[in-house]
């Protein structure tokens, strides 16, 4: 499988975002702070990373939240998935919010979210008055069970 190549500015004091397993799809993304950020039950805040990113045209970055953080903490990315659209230079911040009970402690170089670098289409509407028919139908949420 060929690797897409993609330029980053690394401002931040960590090694660049990589796999943690050969296998991986998401690349653990550290915070970049001068000081600890202390997030209280119920509070977010906008973490920043010190990573800048120049995306190929077609390409989103996706920002998720790291599975560990969630069940062990309740710490968990606020929009999640977030988008880095191609066009975007800016720093790549995180918002994270503690739903847990407890106070959740960011450290500089603390693994706070997980970023899949994903190719999109663009999508041309065709409108009509007829849609092809399926056996869900426009059965929505819970439809097919629990």
């Amino acid at each position: 499988m060929d690797s897409l190549k993609v330029k980053i500015k690394n401002k931040s004091n960590h090694h660049l975002p990589s796999y943690e397993t050969l296998f991986s799809a998401g690349m653990d993304i550290r915070a970049s702070i001068d000081d600890v950020i202390i997030l209280k039950p119920l509070e977010r805040a906008l973490i920043p990373t010190g990573l800048f990113i120049e995306l190929p045209i077609g390409y989103e970055a996706q920002i998720r939240p790291r599975s560990g953080l969630a069940i062990k903490k309740g710490i968990t990315v606020l929009n999640s998935p977030g988008t880095i659209d191609s066009d975007y230079r800016g720093e790549i911040k995180i918002i994270l919010i503690n739903l847990s009970k407890e106070e959740f402690v960011i450290e500089n170089g603390e693994r706070i979210a997980q970023m899949i670098v994903a190719e999109h289409s663009k999508v041309e509407w065709v409108e009509t008055d007829d849609l092809e028919q399926t056996n869900r139908g426009a059965g929505g949420f819970g439809h097919t069970g629990v």
